[in-house]
């Protein structure tokens, strides 16, 4: 990822809109909302504002003013997967999605506007990953990182990487990618490509084979940086959370990967000193 610590720039003025192909935003619709709030409100000292209604009831997670992250409700009728998606920053969403369309993918959602916030696309790559698409307009996306409570990178599960990658690149411009983990891995392996932008690192695909949980398939994982992670994962229990893997280091720093207690996968990242 490329660590930018604030969005906004060293005097003040308004936050810079994110390169085309960056993750730009985590979002993340459930059923219990409310309770929603309370479990990453206490983990993460988040606090909510409304955000646009058009896909239902919707906040955004603000840190010491500036957004984060949001949270939605899903539609009673709709049982969709409970999971963090990240969304992709594109100067059109409309062909983006016309991208995604002809390199296999699918698109499930819009493009559609969000009120004068943006508009967006919900999409999945031929293996079956969602993920969306933002457009910016009055609302830039993620506008701080780097501190605890943020998100700090993005990292596709799937059965295998190459073609995947391919679609990717094709889909966002990346650049050619490395076979060295730019972050940590939520998982060990060999099958693992970092994809750049502008020569920074922005996701990671690891391929896992027969090792990817068949009840999940292909998934995106977002990683939130934590002060502790071993203090974090106290308090997820205490929330309601569940730990899927115990905390463990990498070269990057430590990490665990939890759910939250609608069973939504994402990992906890404590960077190295």
């Amino acid at each position: 990822m490329t660590d930018a610590r604030e969005a906004a720039g060293p005097n003040g003025e308004a936050p810079a809109r994110h390169t085309p192909g960056t993750p730009c935003w985590v979002s993340l619709m459930v059923h219990g909302l409310a309770a929603t709030e309370d479990f990453y409100g206490a983990l993460f000292g988040w606090e909510f504002r409304p955000g646009p209604q058009q896909l239902g009831p919707y906040v955004r997670a603000v840190l010491d003013g500036r957004e984060v992250a949001g949270l939605g409700r899903l539609p009673p009728e709709r049982h969709l997967p409970i999971a963090w998606t990240p969304y992709f920053s594109s100067p059109n969403a409309d062909r983006t999605a016309e991208s995604v369309r002809s390199c296999g993918g699918t698109i499930g959602v819009g493009p559609r506007d969000a009120a004068d916030a943006g508009r967006l696309a919900i999409g999945s790559d031929p293996s079956g990953a969602v993920f969306g698409v933002w457009q910016a307009g009055a609302h830039l996306g993620t506008a701080v990182s780097g501190v605890p409570g943020t998100p700090a990178w993005n990292e596709l599960l799937t059965f295998e990487s190459a073609s995947v990658a391919k679609f990717y690149r094709t889909v966002f411009g990346y650049e050619q990618e490395s076979t060295e983990p730019a972050e940590p891995a939520v998982s060990t392996g060999s099958d693992y490509v970092t994809l750049r932008r502008d020569s920074e690192p922005v996701a990671g695909i690891h391929g896992l084979g027969q090792a990817l949980p068949r009840d999940r398939g292909p998934h995106w994982v977002t990683y939130f940086e934590v002060a502790d992670v071993d203090d974090a994962l106290a308090l997820l229990a205490r929330l309601g959370g569940q730990a899927l893997r115990p905390a463990h280091d990498t070269k990057h720093g430590r990490v665990a990967t939890v759910t939250d207690p609608e069973g939504a996968e994402f990992a906890l990242l404590q960077r190295p000193l």
